[in-house]
């Protein structure tokens, strides 16, 4: 059945009353608002909105289900960047009439798995026609203890780069299947200084020279040690994007310790030196560009 023969009230009555709800979901989807309890005062409030797009971040053709986790996941990635706790998102649902009922429950499915992986409550949002392509964009709150978020400004000259994982190829199916690190991120702002920290979603050759302009400073990179996607090549590692790893600077200092601690508690997840910051960019080549939008 097309969404444009089953309506807007009987497809938000499927929709709706599946969703997960968290311990400080005082009224959910469903009404004009939904209302939270509010996060503690020594906390510091998160907001970010993404989306992704029919035709840009996935073909008709995709797995619906997969399309909803991207959905929820990207989002899910920049609270790990900033080492946030992710509770509560709000779903804009803007698709063509002549989508099924089907496609959309798959959306939703994907959507609800993501969100019940990281224990975030989908509390309302908006389904709207179109007579463009179809767009999903997810809005989450949450929070980060004032003494543990992360941006990318705080780097300092002398500071080792660290990537999570492998990169590259992500076109292959791996950017429907991706894991957001954010036990990951909470683990390392409990137990070290992370200067700066952003998550790779248009490729370490964009993703790095915006961390060291925001920090005021340069980089280099030995590209012979990246980590790299079976069958990658280093030009793919670095601008293929989509990777959803985390990119952090900590102090030289806290390198050894953190080799060591990583690899006991996060044994089957690669962490891998690639560079340090420094005081002037040692970028060289054209190779460095990463996904770029609106080109």
């Amino acid at each position: 059945m097309k969404l444009g023969e089953f309506g807007e009230d009987r497809l938000l009555a499927q929709l709706l009353p599946g969703l997960s709800r968290n311990r400080s979901v005082v009224l959910g989807a469903g009404d004009d608002c939904a209302v939270v309890r509010f996060p503690r005062q020594d906390n510091f409030q998160l907001l970010k909105t993404d989306c992704v797009v029919e035709g840009i971040h996935f073909t008709a053709a995709s797995p619906p289900a997969s399309v909803g986790w991207k959905a929820m996941a990207r989002p899910l990635s920049d609270f790990a960047a900033m080492s946030g706790v992710p509770q509560f998102a709000l779903v804009t649902l803007i698709v063509p009439a002549n989508k099924t009922l089907a496609w959309t429950k798959k959306i939703y499915r994907g959507l609800e798995k993501a969100a019940r992986t990281f224990q975030v409550a989908i509390v309302g949002g908006e389904t709207s026609d179109s007579s463009g392509p179809a767009v999903i964009s997810v809005s989450l709150t949450g929070f980060v203890e004032k003494d543990r978020w992360v941006g990318r400004g705080g780097g300092k000259a002398g500071d080792e780069l660290f990537v999570t994982g492998r990169l590259g190829g992500s076109l292959r199916g791996r950017h429907f299947k991706f894991t957001p690190r954010i036990e990951e991120a909470r683990w390392l702002t409990k137990h070290f200084l992370i200067h700066a920290m952003m998550d790779l979603s248009d490729g370490l050759g964009a993703d790095l020279p915006r961390l060291a302009r925001a920090s005021g400073v340069g980089f280099e990179v030995d590209e012979n040690v990246l980590p790299r996607n079976r069958d990658c090549t280093v030009t793919q590692a670095l601008n293929d994007g989509e990777d959803y790893e985390l990119l952090f600077a900590v102090s030289p200092r806290d390198s050894p310790r953190l080799r060591k601690s990583w690899a006991r508690k996060f044994p089957r997840l690669l962490l891998t030196r690639i560079g340090r910051l420094n005081r002037k960019s040692q970028i060289a080549n054209r190779k460095w560009h990463g996904y770029v939008h609106f080109k």
